[in-house]
């Protein structure tokens, strides 16, 4: 029998099986046998909690087949809309949308603990508003972006590692001196140009990272979104295959495909900052996926995304981001 004549009679019985008490869906599929799938075509019924036949209704208990087509009874639980990540979560899992009250969005990567309290784990710029948050200050859950308000709080910033940027305040005095010399002669004569000094920084970054505290424990859970729990760290190496959950493209897979890697990061129009000692991987990521953790296939977190393009995802080794904040990814 083919699977047209297996959909006529499922449509005939569709109205009868849905009827029943905890059946949530009826189609066509290949009966399963002792834990393995056959090549028989059957109507598969779902049902919320499968009950022994002594514990249901009569009118409850679903045929073992229908006119001359077996049928198999599947458990799969309530079935649910599914929340946007972009969505208030409480608790809130890894993987959803989050951010310091002053940006657009980011993600909460995953838990972390530091001298016995839970944390959430994050990017600087995403928790700390690339080094001009101050500690204390509102992380909410949605991000602001995603129409997140003080209503939204879900934590504090408790603590981050300041990115160094290539380019910064002027400190040496010639440099200030030449400047204001030649503002003096631009005003003089008319022009409205003006000229800034500025100073170059050399000293590469190794994580763009921050952890904020949350309100109460209760708010967050140790899941990330359609990974689970973490198992503990692994360290990322050439080939490894990989995964992260984030607030935009949701779960997505790849390959490192570059470890021990120098990159160069734009924050914005104006600031670059250089990162030494990075995983790279290839498209993985879009806007609103900062922040999320990298597992390997094993659901151990191997580093923190941070940044990428249309063709690549730069990723933090979770080493350099567990020693610089003083954390711990407790399984």
């Amino acid at each position: 029998m083919d699977i047209n004549e297996v959909s006529k009679i499922k449509e005939k019985y569709e109205q009868f099986l849905m009827s029943k008490k905890n059946v949530v869906a009826c189609g066509i599929g290949y009966k399963v046998v002792q834990g393995k799938r056959t090549d028989e075509l059957c109507v598969v019924i779902s049902v919320s909690r499968k009950l022994p036949e002594d514990q249901l209704a009569k009118e409850d208990i679903v045929p073992k087949s229908l006119d001359e087509i077996k049928t198999d009874v599947q458990e799969t639980g309530v079935i649910k809309a599914l929340k946007e990540r972009t969505d208030r979560w409480r608790p809130a899992p890894g993987g959803v949308s989050c951010g310091h009250i002053e940006i657009t969005a980011g993600t909460l990567g995953c838990l972390v603990k530091k001298q016995g309290n839970i944390l959430i784990l994050s990017n600087n710029h995403v928790l700390a508003n690339s080094n001009e948050g101050h500690i204390g200050d509102a992380i909410l859950q949605p991000s602001p972006y995603d129409g997140g308000t003080l209503a939204d709080q879900i934590a504090i910033l408790e603590d981050f590692v300041p990115i160094n940027f290539e380019s910064g305040p002027p400190t040496c005095p010639i440099a200030k001196g030449v400047s204001r010399l030649l503002n003096f002669a631009a005003r003089a004569t008319g022009s409205a140009h003006r000229l800034e000094s500025y100073r170059l920084q050399v000293e590469p970054n190794l994580v763009d990272a921050a952890i904020g505290r949350p309100s109460s424990d209760d708010l967050v859970e140790k899941a990330i979104l359609e990974i689970g729990e973490p198992k503990g760290v692994n360290e990322g190496a050439l080939g490894m295959k990989i995964k992260k959950s984030g607030r935009t493209t949701g779960l997505t897979t790849g390959e490192i495909q570059q470890v021990d890697a120098t990159v160069r990061v734009n924050y914005g129009l104006v600031k670059t900052a250089l990162f030494t000692d990075q995983l790279i991987a290839g498209a993985m990521c879009a806007g609103g996926d900062s922040g999320s953790a990298v597992c390997d296939e094993n659901d151990f977190v191997t580093g923190l995304l941070f940044a990428g393009s249309e063709t690549t995802t730069v990723i933090n080794t979770i080493q350099n981001v567990m020693k610089l904040l003083g954390v711990v990814v407790d399984p």
